[in-house]
């Protein structure tokens, strides 16, 4: 996700940036995407979403802000660690509705697609040390559309993995890129070679280019880096991750993932030092998947309720990517501090995401699967999540990121 500076001779409005932003996350955080919120300008590259030059966006202060409750004002003596809590029961339910919300991917409108048990909507995170406000504006791009309707402008790619939206009444928009691995790489096709072959020390393109207009950024990275691939660093070949029958050194996926995200942090910092623009920068860390069994194999999420404090714990793999993550966000804000204006933070959502092993959509990413019965298979999604759900905590908890970075914490 980004958001570009205004146009040139506009004067930049952080408030209208911090009372917007958060509400412009989407929902696909667990598979490594590339977000982007901003105003439109030219590419250079052929296969990125082309923008219309009939959109002009601006963010003014002319602009009609979005109010907050009073929640908004809300100060802790001490910075609030959101990681540690626990999820409770709450009668308030989901942030907006689900069933009409037309931005959802099909994949993960679980109530659509007729999820009877409903109680994993009732479950808010508590941080142990202060309070989460609930406010009502705290969403991702169904709430956003609550407050503005969004007009799709553009959809590219399979499974319409680059997507626009615009929203009129703030002249704003709110795209999705596909970036699997955030650095160059070749997808493993039926086609083509059957694993990824990734440039670790290469930014992609399809997003790099665009730094110098964006103002926000939100990464996310991980799932991806899973599946078998060859990778490549200053041209030559690094090693593989599970590569039998190829004349490789096997050296697994961790290295490779942290020198791809080391690149992508590195290009976000060089390309804004000399820009003039400022840039807020977010990184997700790992969000653990729930199978119950092999993915491919029958495997199932079946649980209906958060797991307890206490009773399922952040290690082996997981922690592993999600300290990947917190090393090079450290790394990059060491980096970054010698430049003004870059701002950045880990959301570490991996503890929290890992209790919910209610909240995917497991048989539900197609519509009603047991309308003829039970069948001897269905395919279970238990890395996605259900919308609305857990995921809508992650966009909570940049809000209050946000909003500590406005008052100068």
């Amino acid at each position: 996700m980004g958001v570009t500076s205004p146009l040139k001779g506009q004067t930049h409005s952080r408030s209208f940036i911090t009372k917007f932003l958060p509400y412009v996350l989407y929902a696909l955080f667990p598979v490594a995407l590339f977000r982007f919120y901003f105003h439109p300008f030219p590419l250079s590259t052929t296969d990125q979403i082309p923008h219309s030059n009939r959109i002009i966006l601006t963010s003014s202060s002319s602009t009609p802000p979005l109010s907050f409750s009073g929640e908004e004002e809300i100060a802790y003596e001490t910075p609030c660690n959101y990681t540690n809590g626990r999820w409770v029961n709450d009668k308030m339910g989901p942030l907006y509705n689900g069933t009409t919300c037309g931005t959802i991917k099909d994949g993960q409108n679980c109530i659509s697609h007729g999820r009877p048990d409903l109680g994993y909507l009732y479950w808010r995170w508590q941080p142990s040390q202060c309070e989460l406000p609930r406010n009502q504006l705290e969403s991702l791009l169904c709430l956003l559309a609550t407050a503005s309707i969004p007009n799709l402008v553009y959809t590219n790619g399979e499974d319409n993995k680059f997507r626009r939206w615009h929203f009129a009444s703030h002249n704003v928009t709110v795209s999705v890129y596909w970036s699997p691995f955030l650095v160059r790489g070749v997808e493993k096709s039926k086609a083509g070679p059957d694993h990824n072959e990734l440039y670790v020390d290469v930014v992609d393109e399809r997003w790099g280019s665009d730094l110098v207009h964006l103002d926000m950024v939100v990464l996310s990275i991980g799932h991806w880096f899973l599946h078998p691939a060859v990778y490549y660093d200053g041209g030559s070949v690094l090693g593989c991750h599970y590569c039998p029958g190829l004349n490789h050194t096997e050296i697994g996926f961790y290295d490779a993932m942290r020198k791809a995200l080391k690149t992508a942090l590195e290009a976000i910092i060089e390309r804004k030092m000399g820009s003039g623009n400022g840039i807020d920068v977010f990184l997700t860390s790992f969000s653990p998947s729930h199978f119950e069994g092999e993915w491919d194999k029958a495997g199932a999420c079946p649980k209906t309720e958060p797991y307890k404090e206490g009773e399922k714990m952040v290690e082996g793999m997981d922690a592993d990517m999600r300290t990947i993550a917190v090393e090079e966000m450290e790394a990059a804000k060491v980096n970054a501090k010698q430049f003004g204006g870059l701002r950045l933070e880990i959301l570490d959502v991996t503890k929290l995401s890992l209790m919910r092993p209610d909240g995917h959509p497991g048989p539900y990413m197609y519509p009603f699967p047991f309308a003829n019965g039970v069948q001897e298979h269905v395919q279970n999604d238990c890395v996605h999540w259900c919308l609305p759900g857990p995921i809508d905590t992650w966009n909570q908890i940049m809000l209050q990121v946000i909003r500590r970075w406005r008052r100068g914490e």
